[in-house]
C-alpha cells in the first residue's frame, strides 16, 4: 500500500481539481459565484475534512484495511463530485 503521505496527497489533489473545474466552469460561462458551483466546492471541501480525519485516525483494528477503505470512499465521492460538475455546463 502506499504512504500515507501519498493517500492525503491525493486526496488534496484530486478534490484541488474538482474545486479548479468549478471555477473554470464559472469563468467561462459567465456564472460567477453560482449556487451550484458553491454547493459542489462545499461538499468538496466537507469530503476533504472528513477523508483527511478518517487517515489520520490511529485507533483502528487493521490500518491497511481502513487506509484502503479511505481510497475507495475518495474514488466513489469524486466520481460523483465529477458527475455534478459535468452536469453544470
Amino acid at each position: 500500500m502506499a504512504s500515507i503521505k501519498d493517500l492525503k496527497k491525493d486526496i488534496n489533489f484530486v478534490l484541488g481539481d474538482i474545486i479548479e473545474a468549478v471555477y473554470f466552469w464559472e469563468a467561462t460561462s459567465k456564472s460567477k459565484d453560482s449556487n451550484e458551483g458553491s454547493k459542489i466546492i462545499d461538499s468538496a471541501i466537507v469530503t476533504f475534512d472528513d477523508l483527511i480525519a478518517k487517515v489520520n485516525k490511529k485507533d483502528v483494528e487493521s490500518r491497511s484495511k481502513h487506509l484502503a477503505a479511505v481510497r475507495k470512499e475518495l474514488e466513489t465521492k469524486a466520481t460523483e463530485l465529477i458527475a455534478d460538475v459535468n452536469k453544470l455546463g
